[in-house]
């Protein structure tokens, strides 16, 4: 899969991408990263891609102009991709985005703002529009990092194992279960007695009932986006008596 982004500061990108995984995954030929700079079709000798706003107002505004023709010249190197806006206006990214994305196998060009914000007609050249959250920074390319990011981890052969993809935290809109190695025993914390038993069934249900739990205390705004199965249904609940023992006692 081939990833895009169009940039004034293509350095950000070239540094998130030389460690760990994604770097693996560049050198294996399992994803490829290029960037377009903008200033390269700005007009003047300066190579100027902001201007004041019209109407007045604080901070300089991205002009149109070399921003359409990078991604002109963007599609002409991927033909095929879709063009994102890295940008409040977007949609909160989830998993299910990720997810499909990923599925969908058509390369992305990632278009990375800056300042105030993009000229509005610059939008004309993008598919969709794209956020992280409900907060600002200072440019896209850091959530344009983390969509990246999180596509490529469905991509095969990034990961070591792909089945880490199906077990983990908003795979089923819930987050996961908690996670033990050695030692056995730390500071008079004891990994769970059911994890070392070996009875791969108690530990499938032990596992099901801590992520319900997990997702029940932190986040159960995800409860409601959830398949929830009869057996589910009976470990929430269990769940619940037990916090509400904890509150009684």
């Amino acid at each position: 899969m081939k990833f895009l982004f169009i940039t004034l500061f293509p350095e950000i990108i070239e540094q998130a991408t030389g460690f760990s995984i994604l770097k693996r995954a560049l050198e294996q030929g399992l994803i490829e990263v290029s960037c377009i700079n903008p200033r390269d079709f700005a007009a003047d000798r300066h190579k100027t891609v902001d201007d004041v706003p019209f109407g007045g107002g604080a901070g300089m505004v991205l002009k149109v102009e070399p921003f359409a023709q990078a991604i002109n010249e963007a599609k002409k190197q991927l033909p095929g991709a879709d063009v994102i806006a890295l940008c409040p206006s977007g949609k909160t990214l989830i998993q299910r985005k990720v997810q499909e994305l990923a599925s969908s196998q058509r390369d992305l060009i990632f278009l990375c703002g800056h300042y105030e914000g993009f000229d509005e007609r610059i939008f004309a050249w993008v598919d969709e529009r794209v956020s992280i959250g409900d907060y600002i920074l200072t440019g896209g390319e850091l959530p344009a990092l983390v969509v990246m990011d999180a596509v490529s981890r469905y991509i095969p052969g990034v990961l070591g194992k792909q089945e880490s993809t199906q077990e983990e935290s908003f795979g089923e809109s819930l987050l996961e279960y908690p996670q033990y190695t050695r030692p056995v025993v730390y500071e008079d914390m004891e990994v769970p007695s059911v994890l070392r038993g070996g009875n791969h069934a108690e530990i499938r249900r032990w596992r099901r009932r801590e992520a319900l739990k997990a997702t029940y205390l932190y986040r159960p705004d995800l409860l409601a986006q959830s398949d929830l199965a009869l057996d589910d249904g009976m470990l929430l609940l269990s769940v619940v008596k037990e916090k509400s023992g904890e509150k009684n006692g």
